[in-house]
C-alpha cells in the first residue's frame, strides 16, 4: 500500500520552504493596476469587489486564529512553521489592504477603517464559517488534546484553505493569467497561493500524525466536517444567486465547488484519512462524482436548503426529494435499530415524506407510510432549518413547534439516528 503523502515531508522541509519563498507585500508595484481596474466595466468590478473582499477579510480573521494553534501543537517544530503561518496571513492581509486602497480605492486610513469598509460584501456562509472557526480555535485555548487540536486543523487547514481558499485563488489568477491584467494583484495572489499550498502541506502531515497518536482522532475530524459543511456550503455563494459574478470572469458556480470537492477529498486521503473511511453518516454523497457532487451542492443552496435562510424552500417533489436525499444520507447505521423503523413527515403546508429504515437499508419516498413509528408534525420551512443547521430540533420541540409522535421508547432512538 503507498504511504500517505504526509510521510513524504517533515515538518523542517515545509519550514525551509517558507525561507526559500519569502516575499514582500510592500514591494508589489500596483501602478498598472489602477489603469486595468478603472478599464473594468461597473459589474466587473463590483463582481471582484465581492470575491476580493472575502479573502481580505478572511485573512484577517485566520491571522488571529492561528495563535491558539501554537500553544497547542505538541512538537517544536510544528510551533516554530504555525509562528510563519501566522507571518504569512499578516503579509496577505496587508497585501489585501493595500490593493483595497491604492487600487479600489476603499477607505485606507487603518487596517480597521479598510476591513469595515468591505464587511457588507459578506455571505451569510462566510460569516458563519469564520464564526465556528472562531469557537473551534478558542477551544484550544483550554483544551489541547489530539482530538481538539484535529478540529482545528480540519477547520482551517482543509475546510477553509484547501476546500474554499484554493479554488478561490485558482479561479482568481486564471482570468488575470486569461485576459493579462491586474500584474501586481495578479503577483500578489500567485504569491497568496504558494503560501497557501506550503500550509494545507502542513495541515495534512500535521492531521495524519494527530490520527496516529489517538484513536479519537476520526471521530473528531468526522463530527467537524458534518458540522460545518451546511455552513461553508454556501460560502461561496453570490448576492443575490446572480452567476454573472463569477461567469463574468469565465467560471462557473459548479466549476469552483467542483474543485472545492476535489481538494477535500484529496487531502483527507493524503493524511490517511479518506473520506469513506470516516466513522458516522456519509459525509458527502460519494457515489457521485465531484461534478456531481458540486451540483448538488449548488441545488441545496438553491433550492433554500442550505444558505442563510433568505431563499423560501422549495416545495417542488423533485427539490424536495433532494432534501430528503440528505435526509436518508444522513441515518447514522452504527445506531440503527435491529427490526425495521418508519419516521414519517406530515408538514402543515407541503407534501409528506416517509423514511425507512431496515438492516441497515435506508430509503425515502414521498407520501405517507402504510404504519409509522414515529411521525413528526412541523411546517416545512422549520424541518428544512433544522436539516440546513439554522434551527435546533430541541428548541423547536420546547417551542411546540416540532411534534413528535410514537412510543417514547423508539422516540429516544431518534436523535442516535441523526447525530449532530
Amino acid at each position: 500500500m503507498t504511504a500517505p503523502a504526509a510521510l513524504q515531508i517533515s515538518y523542517e522541509d515545509l519550514y525551509a520552504r517558507w525561507e526559500r519563498g519569502n516575499w514582500s507585500a510592500m514591494a508589489i508595484d500596483f501602478s498598472r493596476d489602477r489603469e486595468d481596474w478603472a478599464a473594468l466595466s461597473d459589474f466587473e468590478r463590483r463582481a471582484a469587489m465581492w470575491n476580493y473582499s472575502l479573502f481580505f477579510v478572511g485573512e484577517d480573521a485566520v491571522a488571529t486564529d492561528l495563535a491558539p494553534f501554537i500553544e497547542a501543537a505538541p512538537r517544536e517544530e510544528q510551533k516554530y512553521f504555525l509562528a510563519t503561518q501566522q507571518v504569512d496571513e499578516a503579509r496577505h492581509s496587508v497585501f489585501f489592504k493595500r490593493f483595497m486602497h491604492e487600487v479600489a480605492g476603499v477607505d485606507g486610513q487603518s487596517t480597521r477603517a479598510t476591513l469595515d469598509a468591505v464587511r457588507p460584501q459578506l455571505t451569510w456562509g462566510f460569516r458563519e464559517t469564520f464564526a465556528m472557526l472562531d469557537r473551534i480555535t478558542g477551544v484550544l485555548r483550554k483544551d489541547r488534546s489530539a482530538p481538539a487540536l484535529a478540529r482545528a486543523v480540519t477547520m482551517y487547514h482543509f475546510i477553509v484553505e484547501a476546500t474554499l481558499a484554493q479554488p478561490g485563488q485558482h479561479f482568481i489568477t486564471d482570468y488575470l493569467e486569461r485576459r493579462d491584467i491586474l500584474p501586481g494583484f495578479r503577483e500578489g495572489m500567485k504569491q497568496v497561493a504558494n503560501d497557501e499550498q506550503r500550509h494545507i502541506a502542513f495541515g495534512v502531515k500535521l492531521l495524519h500524525d494527530l490520527a496516529q497518536a489517538d484513536p479519537r482522532v476520526p471521530d473528531a475530524v468526522a463530527d467537524l466536517l458534518r458540522e460545518s459543511l451546511p455552513k461553508t456550503i454556501s460560502l461561496f455563494w453570490p448576492p443575490g444567486g446572480d452567476r454573472r459574478y463569477t461567469e463574468v470572469f469565465g467560471a462557473t458556480l459548479e466549476d469552483i465547488y467542483e474543485e472545492g470537492a476535489r481538494s477535500l477529498e484529496s487531502k483527507l486521503k493524503a493524511a490517511g484519512l479518506p473520506l469513506d473511511s470516516l466513522p458516522g453518516p456519509q459525509l458527502l454523497p460519494l457515489d457521485l462524482s465531484p461534478r456531481e457532487r458540486a451540483e448538488r451542492g449548488i441545488a441545496l443552496v438553491s433550492h433554500g436548503f442550505m444558505g442563510g435562510g433568505e431563499i423560501p424552500p422549495s416545495k417542488d417533489p423533485e427539490a424536495m426529494e433532494i432534501l430528503f436525499d440528505m435526509v436518508r444520507r444522513a441515518v447514522d447505521e452504527r445506531h440503527t435499530p435491529e427490526r425495521p423503523l418508519t419516521l414519517q413527515w406530515d408538514f402543515q403546508d407541503a407534501q409528506p415524506w416517509h423514511l425507512r429504515i431496515d438492516n441497515g437499508s435506508t430509503a425515502a419516498a414521498p407520501g405517507r407510510a402504510e404504519a409509522a413509528d414515529v411521525t413528526f408534525r412541523c411546517r416545512y420551512r422549520d424541518w428544512v432549518d433544522v436539516m440546513g443547521g439554522r434551527a435546533d430540533p430541541r428548541a423547536l420541540l420546547l417551542r411546540g413547534r416540532l411534534r413528535p409522535k410514537g412510543s417514547l421508547r423508539t422516540l429516544a432512538q431518534v436523535p442516535r439516528l441523526f447525530p449532530r
